[in-house]
């Protein structure tokens, strides 16, 4: 398949060693105007400006892009979207003025998730998050991270993860799943946390490690949920079974989540809107990636995470949804760009790097998607032509993406 006539290509991957955009590395997308790009089954093969266009590449199957923009698909790093029904009701309370703790404590929150999945079955969970999916994939979404977290006993989260490798079987996105057991302490251990966190430990986690159901796991080291002491015993039993961390971090104060997740060699700290310049300083100086879920901070009205002044101090910035029913009740990455740029001051190169590049590296997918570069899964979609890059997150509600393509396929 050729596409050809694009506006511009973005995204570029020139030297197949593209991993991450750290810093003001990310201040530039990498792009070509008046360009065509060639794909052979699932890869890309080739790109370049019209005028190298080799003679009779074009086929059958060739797609006129009609001066359309092309870009990398989103990398979902950061999703909840296995789930049982909805939360409207919480979506009223907050209306009414109560905080995402005060619902907690009333029995909402992810323990009312929680309830609603212990009654719903596989294939209940499968046929609603597959809807979601199909939604974020139709919307540009190419990888999706899918936690676990709403199960919080053994069984259920065992039910959880089975139902994301079955998503992983059945989509064309790539797919990474992460256990997050510890993302509540279950109702049965109420007032008995350290009991729970034993129960992940000697149970749940040898759980999923003999079915191979997750890729990393997650902790929600933060106020009122995990410490870092305890997280650190989470996650020293999951080292034991190969699974890196990817934790939830300094969402509700400053947690020291940050740092337990750094050293801990997690791959990403997620959301983050309480960090200050020593937290900055210190994810700059590792390999872990600073994940940033502006859609959560729009929903519940919190603070935005400093995401300009991360990559100002050198930090590896992602962007993600944190698609969920309670904090963030959806998955277009476009609008978390719009967000990002709008609410955090991320110059639209800087977010769009963030929500595909950065984003593959959060869950260690960057070697397949989150850029154009021959060899790479052939994730892209195609837009109307753009007066300018900005103008795909300024004009925030128009219909500006035509077509999505996943492993070279339309969807």
């Amino acid at each position: 398949m050729l596409i050809y006539n694009i506006g511009r290509l973005c995204g570029l991957d020139r030297t197949g060693s593209l991993r991450r955009l750290s810093g003001h590395a990310a201040d530039s997308l990498d792009c070509i105007s008046d360009a065509w790009l060639s794909v052979e089954g699932e890869l890309i093969t080739g790109f370049g400006p019209m005028s190298e266009l080799p003679d009779g590449a074009a086929s059958h199957d060739s797609v006129d892009a009609r001066g359309g923009w092309v870009f990398p698909s989103f990398c979902d790093s950061h999703t909840h979207i296995i789930y049982a029904g909805s939360r409207e009701g919480e979506f009223r309370d907050k209306i009414d003025g109560l905080s995402y703790e005060e619902i907690a404590r009333r029995g909402g929150g992810i323990l009312n998730s929680a309830d609603r999945l212990h009654e719903a079955s596989e294939d209940e969970l499968f046929e609603q998050a597959m809807t979601r999916v199909a939604e974020m994939t139709a919307a540009g979404t190419g990888a999706i991270e899918i936690k676990s977290g709403y199960g919080l006993t053994t069984a259920d989260e065992l039910k959880m993860l089975r139902v994301a490798r079955r998503i992983q079987a059945s989509t064309p996105a790539v797919v990474r799943t992460t256990f997050l057991g510890a993302h509540a302490v279950g109702r049965a251990y109420a007032g008995r946390q350290a009991e729970y966190v034993d129960l992940v430990c000697r149970e749940m986690l040898p759980a999923v490690a003999a079915e191979g159901l997750a890729d990393y796991v997650d902790v929600f080291c933060d106020e009122g949920f995990f410490t870092p002491d305890e997280t650190s015993e989470l996650l020293e039993a999951a080292a034991r079974f190969g699974l890196r961390p990817k934790i939830h971090a300094n969402e509700l104060a400053v947690s020291g989540g940050v740092q337990t997740g750094v050293v801990h060699g997690a791959l990403s700290v997620d959301h983050l809107e309480r960090i200050g310049d020593g937290e900055i300083a210190l994810l700059a100086s590792s390999d872990t990636c600073a994940t940033m879920l502006p859609g959560a901070s729009f929903f519940l009205g919190m603070p935005y995470g400093p995401a300009r002044k991360a990559f100002d101090g050198g930090c590896t910035v992602a962007l993600a949804s944190d698609y969920n029913p309670g904090s963030s009740p959806s998955g277009n990455m476009r609008m978390v760009v719009s967000l990002a740029c709008i609410k955090m001051k991320l110059t639209p190169e800087r977010a769009i790097n963030a929500a595909t590049i950065n984003g593959a590296y959060a869950m260690g997918v960057s070697d397949l998607v989150g850029a154009i570069g021959a060899g790479r899964l052939a994730n892209f979609f195609i837009t109307a032509p753009l007066p300018d890059l900005a103008f795909f997150p300024y004009a925030y509600t128009s219909p500006l993406i035509r077509e999505c393509y996943l492993r070279g396929r339309k969807v």
